[in-house]
């Protein structure tokens, strides 16, 4: 399986995930000229940031070690962009990572702050 489906399945597992954990998803794969951002969801009154990483092993690393602080600048600049076009600035937000490893979940909430 080539890294791109591995991507696209861990993000199908952790909608899955979201949703059995009473998650609203609101948007999935938003793109704007800063980037890209996973999945944004509702959790209860706050809006969530998700991004995902999957991967078939940990040869590389743990998944989690992939949002650096460069793409944690990225994920905050397209959330910032989708509260504005959504007229939702001001909400409570939260940056949250889902990795997943082997088919097995591990949720990072509040994994970093903008």
């Amino acid at each position: 399986m080539n890294t791109r489906a591995v991507g696209q399945r861990g993000e199908d597992i952790a909608v899955k995930y979201l949703k059995k954990q009473k998650y609203k998803i609101l948007d999935r794969n938003f793109s704007c000229h800063f980037g890209e951002i996973d999945i944004v969801a509702s959790d209860r009154s706050a809006v969530v940031f998700v991004e995902v990483k999957a991967r078939a092993n940990d040869k590389f690393g743990m998944p989690r070690e992939a949002v650096n602080k460069f793409k944690q600048q990225t994920i905050v600049q397209c959330a910032n962009y989708w509260l504005y076009n959504k007229k939702r600035v001001g909400v409570p937000v939260r940056f949250d990572v889902i990795e997943i490893l082997n088919g097995q979940v591990n949720h990072i909430v509040d994994a970093f702050r903008a």
